[in-house]
């Protein structure tokens, strides 16, 4: 009698006994199915055993004859260990590649999506038009991001060399800024060795011979120590804008320089190299241009910083701008630093008819301009303190409304060496702007750039650009930083306080500066960046601390004044000494111990 069985399962002990086939080796268990293996005979006795789910349901062979061998007809599927084994591997191999597979793509993606918000685009083949002019050995040697007063002057140099640039700035219109209008006397003998002097002039800057200093009623001038220069070297002060346009105008003029106005979006990276960048043309087109030297100097809110830099950006306070009209200050030719409370007030002439005025509000929260609150405040807290000559012209314009705010920021500089990027300008460093040095530390750093890349004869020698852009970093320090750090120095001591340690440095500060000879000299060299010595500044900035210990010690020392000496001494230090750690104690004093510094021009 035939019999079709649903799908069972034999066990090999209760098969070995009774199976027909002998040649046929059983392992311990064999699975039987009704598609192959048909005419299988059992012998009575056998156990079917029947699965479903966890339960086993057995079938008992003799239940079909009695004591002869009958041939069932069935469809058994044998599927022995090894096939299940392999099975298994096979599977398992396979999920272990797709996971390795799925999870390089998704770190290459992670990475790719980090180097765009870092500013970084993997250079490759997409639907992004390339632009041909500037593509290839036979575009261009340098890529400008930016045409400030950094990119506009670099371009210019650079293109003097012989090098063959392309600057992409955002707005090629006159800017109109209240910072960036005093140039130190430091900062204009720069401009002569770059050759761009003639840029200061018919657009009605002003000579800068000094400071004057006002507190409490009392005044002091101080004048920039010029006696061993030319007569036309001084300071100059003038409107941003017009300063800018003028060195623009003149890179134009170059044939191998190229000015074009459009947003770089990002740097272009391929293998670790920036290529060149990705912009944004005024018609709205995406465009790459490509060069083996890319400079960011898109100024104080660049958005490609951090891919070139770790950025620790810090915001101490906020200036209040404003321009005075028709108006003479205390001290022609001088700015003003009024050392007014909370914090310090600057004015100084920017045309033959305007003063700048500038309030530095601490903290990053001002009042509302918009509410009138801004308004109130300058006219109840801050025209008191001004220098009676210019009281009259500083109400008039808060009147008139032209307010204008811009936050005040300092950020140490801390690079990360990239082949074929470097940063300039407010992109890559920044101080507190009391002091005015930022434009001589942007001048002052592309003289240096300009002197390593002179013997460079193509840009395209990877290995030696790089080694060059690395000692850039450090040359440059020992000015850089000491301009940084006096700057930073300087408005942590002018800051009204509290504290009366504090009050002492601010106070003995101004008598000190006040004293003339070599104490109103030094500073003042230091501060005009004709004598940017790090050792100079930390020893005028501690003479100050110690001639304000002097004078708590007069006429007879005592127990509290030698305990807020030793305050003073403290507050002085905790000043100094982290600037200075930030900037880097290493490369600002002794640079000529760094290998970076010492590169031979190349072969």
């Amino acid at each position: 009698m035939i019999q079709k069985l649903p799908r069972f399962r034999l066990t090999a002990t209760s098969l070995r006994s009774s199976f027909p086939y002998k040649d046929l080796s059983l392992s311990p268990r064999l699975s039987l199915s009704t598609r192959r293996f048909r005419n299988l005979s059992l012998t009575t006795g056998a156990t079917v055993i029947r699965r479903r789910g966890a339960a086993e349901e057995r079938y008992k062979c003799g239940s079909l004859t009695s004591t002869s061998k009958k041939t069932i007809t069935m469809a058994p599927v044998i599927e022995l260990d090894q096939f299940i084994l392999g099975t298994f591997v096979a599977s398992l191999f396979a999920f272990v590649l797709l996971y390795v597979l799925r999870r390089n793509s998704s770190r290459d993606a992670n990475l790719i999506r980090s180097k765009k918000n870092r500013g970084l685009v993997v250079a490759q083949n997409d639907a992004v038009s390339r632009n041909p002019a500037t593509e290839g050995d036979s575009g261009i040697d340098v890529i400008i991001v930016g045409a400030g007063v950094a990119g506009a002057a670099l371009a210019h140099t650079l293109g003097k060399e012989g090098r063959r640039v392309h600057v992409i700035e955002r707005d090629l219109s006159e800017q109109d800024r209240i910072v960036g209008e005093l140039l130190q006397p430091g900062g204009y003998l720069k401009l002569i060795e770059l050759g761009l002097e003639d840029c200061v002039k018919e657009i009605d800057a002003q000579r800068v011979l000094g400071y004057a200093l006002f507190k409490d009623g009392k005044h002091t001038k101080l004048s920039y120590p010029l006696e061993t220069f030319d007569s036309d070297i001084a300071g100059r002060s003038f409107h941003n804008g017009r300063f800018v346009q003028r060195m623009r105008e003149k890179a134009a003029t170059l044939s191998n320089v190229r000015l074009e106005q459009g947003t770089v979006t990002s740097l272009l990276e391929e293998n670790g190299t920036i290529k060149g960048v990705q912009y944004k043309t005024k018609e709205g087109n995406e465009l790459r241009s490509y060069a083996p030297l890319t400079i960011v100097c898109d100024g104080c809110f660049s958005n490609l910083r951090r891919s070139l830099c770790k950025p620790k950006v810090d915001v101490p306070s906020t200036f209040v701008g404003l321009i005075l009209e028709n108006c003479e200050l205390p001290f022609a030719n001088h700015g003003h630093v009024v050392l007014g409370d909370p914090s310090p007030i600057l004015l100084y002439p920017i045309s033959s008819t305007e003063v700048r005025c500038l309030v530095d509000v601490p903290g990053q929260k001002v009042p509302s301009i918009g509410n009138g609150e801004m308004a109130k405040y300058l006219k109840t807290q801050v025209a008191p303190q001004v220098p009676p000559e210019v009281r009259e012209a500083f109400i008039s314009a808060v009147e008139k409304g032209n307010i204008r705010t811009m936050p005040n920021r300092s950020m140490p500089a801390d690079p990360v060496p990239t082949p074929g990027a470097l940063l300039l300008g407010d992109a890559f460093n920044m101080r507190h702007p009391l002091t005015g040095g930022g434009m001589t530390v942007a001048l002052a750093d592309i003289v240096i750039l300009r002197e390593l890349l002179r013997p460079i004869h193509s840009l395209n020698d990877k290995e030696a650009l790089s080694k060059y852009i690395e000692s850039f970093y450090t040359l440059r320090k020992p000015v850089a930083s000491t301009i940084n750090t006096l700057a930073g120095a300087l408005y942590k001591v002018f800051l009204a306080s509290s504290d009366e340690a504090k009050t002492e440095m601010r106070e003995a500060c101004f008598d000190y500066l006040s004293l003339g000879g070599v104490c109103a000299s030094g500073p003042v060299a230091l501060l005009s960046g004709l004598n940017p010595r790090p050792l100079s500044l930390v020893l005028h900035f501690f003479a100050v601390a110690i001639y304000a210990v002097g004078r708590l010690m007069l006429p007879f020392p005592s127990i509290k004044s030698f305990w807020l000496g030793a305050r003073v001494i403290s507050s002085a230090s905790g000043i100094i000494f982290p600037i200075i750690k930030a900037e880097g104690v290493r490369q600002m004093f002794f640079p000529r111990t760094i290998s970076a510094i010492y590169r031979p021009p190349p072969q």
